[in-house]
């Protein structure tokens, strides 16, 4: 007779291990044991509360140290075994430079990247200052990623100015190449703009060349200025999780395309990352548990005004204008009922965990995306 107190699926004796870093543990059971992870609850910092891994016929349970904040550089080492070809970080409620530097010191091959920083949080120099040392400790592996972030955010929770995005964002890169040639070429820094001027660089604060000067610049957008300015200036776009195959077809790789003309550059002179909304599950459960998350996230992401251009080539400004005012009075939990499974279709990939990569890599085929992409 079965004991009713062992879990389905479980033995008589199961090994439960509490480990500094459990994501790094999952990852090599994965590459090592073809484990496959079943279960897993988070504390609210993201760190795992409780998680089971089966192998073969058998189930290993585990969780982390909970010490909140910890750096997790095991992490990255792992992701760098497993075979990613890098790693971005985005600045939501942390600083997405910190964990770079870390990352940097425990990995040898993979690509580091912001996927984003806020622009205009920070000036020209201070952005060029982080980017020139993180350079120099991955010996040339970091990738700049920038975004504007919207005027609500920059004003109220940055307490920065805001105005002309993509021309202040322009003149944001043409700044701190100027001050990367500065300190590479000894260039005299002359950089005279409407939003920024620098004229002046002492030896004392001159951080001097390093051996990989060239550093590569991405920038986010969703409208037609910063395709364009992409389109121009940069070595890379971070396509916003927040497209649709029409919207890249008609609206951002045309823009890009203007942009390339403009400077006299080809589409191969720039590379397109992506965000891609996922939905997926081991079961019934976690698959509608995904399915609410993922419709919450695009109601949130429709509601803000400066999007709504992505809604309205698929004829649905009405509902992103409803969106914007329940989003204004902080009726978030009304927002998610006015995303159809119909939009949820074209805005998602859903499937089994083991598909995805397939209907990943063939959303993105139709598109030419040419960097690594992100399951959102």
């Amino acid at each position: 007779m079965a004991n009713p107190h062992i879990p389905a699926g479980h033995h008589t004796v199961a090994p439960y291990l509490v480990v500094p870093d459990a994501d790094a543990l999952i990852l090599f059971m994965e590459r090592a044991f073809d484990a496959v992870e079943t279960e897993r609850a988070a504390r609210r910092d993201g760190t795992i509360m409780h998680a089971e891994v089966r192998i073969g016929d058998s189930m290993v349970m585990l969780a982390e140290t909970p010490t909140a904040g910890r750096p997790r550089p095991a992490l990255a080492a792992a992701i760098e075994a497993v075979g990613f070809d890098g790693i971005w970080t985005a600045e939501t409620s942390h600083n997405p430079f910190l964990p770079l530097t870390l990352a940097a010191e425990h990995t040898q091959r993979i690509s580091l990247g912001t996927a984003i920083a806020v622009a205009f949080a920070r000036s020209p120099t201070t952005l060029a200052h982080i980017a020139w040392d993180l350079q120099r400790y991955s010996a040339g592996r970091f990738l700049l990623g920038l975004g504007t972030q919207v005027k609500a955010h920059i004003e109220r929770r940055f307490g920065m100015a805001w105005d002309s995005p993509s021309a202040r964002l322009r003149e944001m890169i043409l700044g701190m190449r100027a001050l990367w040639n500065c300190w590479q070429n000894g260039a005299r820094l002359n950089f005279r703009g409407e939003y920024y001027k620098l004229t002046l660089m002492s030896p004392f604060f001159n951080p001097g060349p390093i051996e990989h000067p060239r550093i590569p610049i991405y920038i986010a957008g969703v409208n037609k200025g910063l395709c364009q300015l992409a389109g121009e200036l940069c070595e890379g776009f971070h396509v916003h999780p927040f497209h649709t195959v029409k919207y890249l077809q008609e609206v951002t790789l045309p823009n890009i395309g203007i942009g390339l003309v403009r400077s006299g550059r080809q589409r191969s002179d720039i590379s397109l990352s992506s965000s891609v909304f996922v939905i997926t599950g081991q079961d019934a459960e976690a698959l509608t548990a995904s399915r609410q998350a993922v419709r919450s996230q695009i109601a949130f992401y429709a509601s803000t005004p400066s999007y709504h251009s992505v809604m309205e080539v698929h004829g649905w400004l009405e509902t992103a204008e409803k969106l914007g005012m329940l989003a204004a009075r902080q009726q978030w939990q009304e927002m998610a009922s006015l995303i159809t499974d119909d939009m949820l279709e074209i805005f998602a990939v859903s499937g089994a965990p083991d598909d995805l990569a397939a209907q990943i890599q063939q959303r993105l085929s139709l598109i030419h995306i040419s960097e690594p992409t992100r399951p959102y």
